[in-house]
């Protein structure tokens, strides 16, 4: 019904396709719609098909518009919040409870209270921007904004587009194209200092797909970011961290490298931003983890590992 009342007139293969069902379920499942009351009929020919009639739709017992917004975001409580829109959210999913048919009821109840989406990883603290319901509505309604943003390069005043929001990992992201450029830039949040809304209007690109963007945009950021790499040997207990924390790490044939590795150790690649940032990171391991290559981390870690000793004098 919802396929039909959105799309107008649907041949049986087709529906059949979009609900991945054969030809013979759709059309003994509008036999049924039929006997059971609802308007729909088919027309047989190349044009034909099965529509509704003109005017006829399915209730929801009366959406509002925020409600709508915040049926997507049923799921994340907690964003639903952070965008205003934790009211609507309750309600809109009471709605909808109240829409099913009551066999349908108890399952939707089992779901609501037995699925939990926490998006903030472990040891991280969630940020809500002070901007993030201005950004917001002006996303919603396709407003063009002012803003003042902190970037490593300093502070600039900026006029933008915004196409979408984006939650990682308890951060948000605006993704936006400044009105002097042709590209869809990368903004976060927590870095805007200031947001002056405009009553401008802009027409979002029909073909832009905020979803694919984004996986493409963060594929690009890591392959620029992690321009180094490390080979290092993992003990058992340091490979359990390694897989614990989701470090991409990617495993090497053992006979790799001429260091005799200790039994049960594993070598692996694992990619680094810098020497330095990549010295950081390996001390978290200890004695765990051993650095194969190449030479400069070796040497920088060794430097490093002298000045912690010299913080504690032995006695």
């Amino acid at each position: 019904m919802m396929l039909l009342q959105a799309r107008g007139r649907m041949s049986a293969p087709a529906l059949a396709q979009a609900l991945d069902v054969s030809a013979r379920t759709i059309l003994r499942d509008v036999d049924e719609l039929s006997a059971a009351g609802v308007p729909i009929w088919g027309d047989r020919g190349r044009s034909g098909g099965f529509q509704l009639k003109a005017g006829w739709s399915t209730q929801l017992t009366g959406l509002t518009a925020p409600e709508v917004q915040a049926l997507f975001l049923a799921g994340l409580p907690s964003a639903a919040t952070d965008l205003g829109l934790g009211t609507a959210a309750t309600s809109a999913r009471l709605k909808m409870v109240a829409a099913l048919p009551a066999e349908w009821r108890e399952q939707a109840a089992n779901v609501a209270s037995r699925l939990h989406i926490d998006p903030v990883d472990w040891y991280r603290s969630s940020e809500t921007p002070l901007a993030l319901q201005e950004v917001a509505s002006a996303v919603w309604a396709s407003t063009r904004l002012k803003i003042q943003y902190q970037s490593w390069r300093g502070v600039s005043t900026q006029e933008i587009e915004p196409f979408g929001l984006v939650l990682k990992a308890g951060a948000w992201y605006l993704l936006a194209r400044p009105v002097d450029k042709k590209d869809v830039l990368t903004f976060r949040l927590a870095n805007i200092q200031s947001v002056s809304p405009t009553a401008k209007r802009f027409k979002r690109p029909a073909r832009f797909d905020l979803a694919a963007h984004w996986q493409a945009s963060t594929q690009r950021f890591e392959a620029e970011l992690y321009k180094h790499s490390a080979h290092i040997a993992a003990s058992p207990r340091a490979q359990t961290w390694l897989a614990n924390s989701r470090v991409k790490v990617v495993p090497v044939p053992e006979d790799t490298f001429v260091d005799h590795l200790p039994s049960g150790w594993k070598p692996f690649l694992l990619p680094i931003e810098s020497v330095a940032k990549g010295v950081r990171q390996l001390l978290g391991f200890g004695a765990e983890v051993k650095v194969l290559e190449p030479p400069m981390l070796k040497t920088a870690l060794q430097l490093e590992l002298k000045h912690i000793s010299a913080l504690y004098p032995s006695h």
